[in-house]
């Protein structure tokens, strides 16, 4: 068990990141083997589409990356990179591991002092920041647009939006997932539930997690994502209908009736004794030991569960998020994408190229199951090329996979206060879910609040 509580400690931190990652610090230096050679410092112009890739020139990427200093992803993402670089002798990508909750302000740090990253991966809430302090480069720039479409022939549609802002597509996405209901089959047959039949609505999530806890005395279920970051409580207010920002990204809207409800269902949850009390981290830590019976989180999660399941001796079964009395859920990503921040044009067509790989087929084969998340090319899960042998192995990924054809974009919120607003938003449903009162006045003063921040 003492690798089990391993795994637990690392997700304890995912449960607070917006990545969905463990968070813990890596090395700050370039990897180990990284080439030293120079970086291009020519800025001569290259027309879109015409890949450095195809010339003799040395090119260094400056990369930063959390997932190289995430514990369980860094092997992965070190893959990518290695592949990559065979295939493009010409260009070295120097992986540098940023903590995930340092890498905003480390890539704001260093564009001050003049010395940005090339390529940096950031999270989606972020994505207004990055775009209007970063300097972000839509790939409309950099490449044409006939390669454009050639590349993105069979990348998921929904999952090519996540990273699009005002018509162009600044960030592509790289790693990503959605919430799922991760479920305990035997806590299951304890309590005369079926395994086979898992609850659909909201209101089934109650009803079978009330007779989990009476039947087994484990908790009932747990909804994750109150804190760290918003993304799951976005799709659980627009699966109800609801919005936390208007269309055109100037009215904040977590305090309508709508958002309101949604968030009155996770408090009736916890006041039924549905939902335990347990903060994130701990409940993924009694999930590992087989006391929960239903748990909303990161599909993240999936590889680490399995393995805990599997030592623990009980089964792990997921299925799609719940809807709210049969209305369409909306589930929303949390991950990040990869954001070109150089100005240099040869850079930027290297970088491209290594933008094309990592999310290549071959980049997304890497990235399932190697590192735990979701391809954004859904043909390869069929492919025996590519993931179809490692799907029919893990079919838990099913679920979650189903969950693209109805994929939300994280909504970022626009201007310099976009994380203050993420964060009152958060504290006030907190406060919503802990409450035993009307939760309308917390969550309209939270709209009142944010709305000030926004510029």
């Amino acid at each position: 068990m003492a690798r089990v509580k391993t795994w637990a400690t690392l997700a304890l931190s995912a449960m607070v990141l917006t990545t969905a990652a463990c968070g813990q610090s890596g090395n700050k230096n370039a990897n180990a083997g990284a080439s030293s050679n120079p970086s291009s410092e020519e800025t001569a112009s290259v027309t879109p589409g015409e890949a450095s890739a195809a010339t003799n020139e040395k090119i260094t990427i400056k990369f930063y990356s959390y997932n190289l200093a995430t514990a369980g992803q860094k092997e992965g993402t070190q893959l990518l990179i290695d592949e990559f670089q065979a295939a493009h002798p010409n260009i070295t990508i120097e992986g540098i591991p940023v903590a995930s909750t340092d890498i905003n302000s480390k890539v704001q740090a260093d564009i001050a002092a003049g010395s940005p990253p090339d390529v940096a991966q950031l999270v989606f809430d972020g994505l207004d920041y990055a775009v209007h302090n970063y300097g972000a480069k839509p790939l409309e720039d950099i490449v044409s647009a006939e390669e454009m479409k050639t590349n993105f022939e069979g990348f998921s549609p929904n999952g090519l939006k996540l990273g699009q802002l005002n018509g162009k597509t600044y960030g592509l996405p790289f790693t990503f997932s959605t919430p799922v209901l991760f479920y305990n089959a035997k806590l299951f047959k304890d309590a005369g539930l079926d395994p086979e039949k898992p609850p659909t609505t909201w209101a089934e999530v109650k009803e079978y997690a009330l007779k989990i806890a009476e039947k087994t005395k484990a908790s009932g279920v747990h909804v994750g994502g109150a804190v760290g970051a918003d993304w799951i409580v976005q799709a659980l207010i627009g699966s109800n209908g609801g919005k936390v920002l208007s269309d055109d990204r100037k009215t904040i809207q977590f305090g309508e009736p709508a958002a309101v409800e949604a968030i009155q269902m996770w408090q009736d949850l916890i006041a039924s004794g549905a939902n335990d009390k347990l903060n994130d981290g701990e409940v993924v830590e009694a999930m590992t030991q087989g006391k929960v019976g239903m748990l909303l989180f990161t599909s993240a999660l999936q590889n680490m569960l399995v393995t805990a399941s599997q030592a623990g001796g009980w089964e792990l079964k997921a299925a799609s998020m719940p809807t709210y009395d049969g209305k369409p859920t909306t589930p929303v990503n949390s991950g990040s994408a990869l954001f070109i921040l150089t100005d240099d044009k040869a850079k930027q067509q290297a970088a491209w190229e290594f933008l094309k790989f990592a999310t290549s087929e071959r980049g997304y084969t890497i990235i399932t199951s190697k590192i735990g998340y979701l391809p954004l090319r859904p043909s390869i899960v069929e492919d025996p090329k590519y993931l179809k042998e490692w799907v029919e192995q893990n079919p838990l990924i099913k679920p979650n996979l189903k969950q693209l054809e109805s994929l939300q974009p994280w909504v970022s919120y626009p201007g310099p206060n976009w994380k203050q607003i993420e964060t009152i938003l958060l504290e006030a449903v907190q406060k919503s879910i802990l409450s035993d009162g009307d939760i309308a006045p917390i969550m309209q003063d939270a709209q009142k609040r944010a709305q000030a921040l926004v510029q």
